[in-house]
């Protein structure tokens, strides 16, 4: 589930902590990364336990609508095609979703006003519309009702992610990187599939635990060479004004591009830059570029970077 994409960045987080920090315990450090991915992972089933909480929400609307003392005839013969949704039935049925969200305490109990907004903001969302007054009920309608909700409604309200940052400092920059995650479940769900259906793991495989961890280790084993390499290359800067976190982006790329002979330069290279554009200073991304770029071809001449296998250069 976790992509290395973010697997680098929470490195480079806890990286920033570890450095920052006169705790030189490397053993804690590593365990509060990994402890900062798996809280990614709660949150993947935390936001699919949210749609059942907003379908759950127009539910008990419409049960209390039929209760007025004088309801209207849209209180009595509601639409009801969004809490009949089959996809959202499906979610909720789950065996591996509901066993995780009781093994962890997930819940969104607390948050009744944030449950609320969401349902009248998808209410007043066009696809909304479009979808209960189609005149169908096809399985394929309900899917694209919960992926637009997620893609339009949950990825894009400022009051989920005030709530999710709330719950856990490490959730700050994961939400979109979840949605994407939980739209590519859903879309991989079928009709016919039963509450024993999978949903995404942890890690993609062992390779990520180990990549990540290595990473990690690494970058600070190697901290002091690699500082030299880069103090070499920015000798028209001075070193100590240079970003910090420019330093540590690139202590990062050096090190995986060294210690890691099956990823190609080129993604190691492009990985650092791209996080480098959010999580450092303006124009960082063109400076470390040129830096990198500049240590990898000495790194080579000097035999230092070996890679095996197809396209590895």
């Amino acid at each position: 589930m976790i992509s290395r994409h973010l697997l680098r960045i929470k490195a480079l987080m806890m990286l920033y902590a570890y450095f920052k920090s006169d705790d030189k315990s490397v053993t804690k450090f590593e365990n509060d990364l990994l402890f900062s991915i798996n809280k990614t992972h709660n949150l993947y089933y935390l936001l699919l336990l949210l749609i059942i909480d907003i379908r759950n929400y127009a539910e008990n609307k419409i049960d209390l609508a039929k209760q007025k003392r004088i309801p209207l005839p849209e209180d009595l013969n509601p639409n009801t095609k969004f809490i009949d949704n089959k996809l959202i039935k499906q979610i909720e049925k789950n065996k591996n979703l509901n066993s995780y969200i009781l093994n962890n305490k997930l819940n969104w109990v607390e948050n009744p006003e944030l449950i609320k907004q969401l349902y009248n903001n998808i209410k007043q969302s066009g696809f909304y519309e479009a979808y209960t007054n189609n005149g169908q009920n096809s399985y394929k309608d309900d899917k694209q009702l919960v992926i637009d909700i997620f893609a339009e409604i949950i990825v894009n309200s400022e009051f989920v992610s005030q709530i999710i940052e709330e719950k856990s400092i490490y959730w700050n920059d994961d939400i979109e990187f979840v949605t994407s995650m939980i739209i590519k479940t859903i879309t991989g769900f079928k009709e016919n599939d039963d509450e024993y259906k999978s949903l995404m793991h942890l890690f993609k495989n062992e390779d990520d635990r180990d990549f990540v961890k290595i990473l990690f280790r690494k970058t600070i084993s190697n901290h002091e060479t690699n500082k030299e390499i880069i103090s070499e290359f920015t000798k028209n800067w001075d070193f100590e004004r240079i970003a910090f976190m420019d330093k540590l982006i690139m202590e990062a790329a050096i090190t995986e591009i060294v210690e890691f002979p099956s990823i190609p330069i080129k993604v190691s290279l492009n990985e650092y830059i791209e996080i480098s554009k959010f999580y450092s200073t303006q124009k960082s991304n063109v400076f470390i570029n040129g830096v990198l770029d500049k240590i990898i071809n000495q790194l080579q001449n000097e035999n230092k970077i070996i890679k095996t296998g197809r396209g590895l250069i």
